[in-house]
């Protein structure tokens, strides 16, 4: 199974799609996490994006839509997987179509976890990640054991730079601007699945486990 999560940042849409996937046995493929490592590694796509992801801004499409495409291609990417952060708008949604339909096969469900505005930036604000696992913790809610160090793996935590008051409210004009036309996109393509992303972590995958198994619209 292909199968897209969405929602606007601070919505948890990473934590769950993780959740999902190794639930699921799927490949988890995360446009963030795929341009961090790129970042880290000193590749030319992770130079390239690096301006755009300190700003908050959203990488460019030829760049984002190659980085996922090549990872849906590799083994690990055949048999299905769960894809968080991509895609954004409706020009990678459709070359996403494309791709899949080359091969005969096609996106199976979205989840769009919905979260109020003022609950997504608190989690925003709280949010620190490890640099090496990119494990996410909330300073209040689900702080580590150590301070500043992952339970995990013991790398270092780090609040990710488009996390930052200064970028949030940013990343907000332009997801609505450009990723929330994907709602009406799927929709009409009868893939949509919408689950309510307040309560606890485990509140919501449970929500969404429902929504996959019964294959309807689900809003609490």
């Amino acid at each position: 199974m292909y199968i897209i999560f969405l929602g606007a940042p601070g919505a948890g849409k990473g934590t769950q799609a993780a959740a999902v996937a190794q639930k699921l046995r799927s490949a988890y493929i995360a446009s963030g996490d795929l341009f961090r490592q790129a970042l880290e590694q000193g590749t030319d796509l992770g130079i390239q994006a690096r301006a755009y992801m300190e700003k908050g801004q959203l990488v460019p499409d030829e760049i984002t839509t190659r980085m996922v495409l090549e990872k849906i291609a590799a083994p690990e990417g055949e048999a299905g997987a769960i894809l968080d952060g991509f895609p954004r708008n409706l020009e990678q949604a459709e070359a996403l179509d494309k791709a899949l339909a080359g091969k005969n096969r096609g996106i199976d469900k979205v989840v769009y976890i919905k979260v109020p505005e003022k609950e997504r930036q608190r989690r925003l604000g709280e949010r620190w990640v490890c640099r090496h696992c990119q494990a996410v913790y909330s300073a209040k809610k689900s702080p580590p054991g150590r301070n500043g160090k992952c339970d995990r793996c013991g790398g270092e935590l780090y609040q990710r730079p488009d996390d930052t008051a200064e970028t949030v409210q940013k990343r907000l004009e332009v997801y609505f601007a450009q990723t929330a036309p994907l709602i009406d996109y799927y929709t009409r393509k009868g893939r949509l699945l919408e689950v309510d992303g307040e309560g606890s972590v485990d509140e919501v995958t449970g929500r969404i486990e429902a929504a996959l198994h019964e294959g309807a619209f689900v809003t609490g």
